[in-house]
C-alpha cells in the first residue's frame, strides 16, 4: 500500500457504487493499481493498492 499515486498516473476517481449514505463517501479509481480516498477530504489524498492487496481486500470484505 502506499499514499501516493505511481508517477506519471492521474487516476480517475469515481464514487463507489456501495457508498450511498453523504456521511460514508468513498471513491476508488481502478487500474494496474487502486486508489482510495474519502469523498470529503479529497485534499487528504489517497490510498493506493496493487491488484493482489486489492483482491484480498475485496476477497476479506465479503467474508465479513
Amino acid at each position: 500500500m502506499t499514499a501516493t499515486p505511481p508517477p506519471s498516473r492521474h487516476p480517475r476517481f469515481h464514487k463507489s457504487s456501495y457508498s450511498q449514505s453523504e456521511a460514508a463517501c468513498v471513491e476508488v479509481a481502478e487500474g494496474p493499481v487502486t486508489g482510495v480516498r474519502d469523498t470529503k477530504h479529497r485534499e487528504l489524498g489517497a490510498l493506493f493498492f496493487g491488484t493482489g492487496e486489492w483482491r484480498a481486500f475485496l476477497a476479506s470484505t465479503k467474508d465479513a
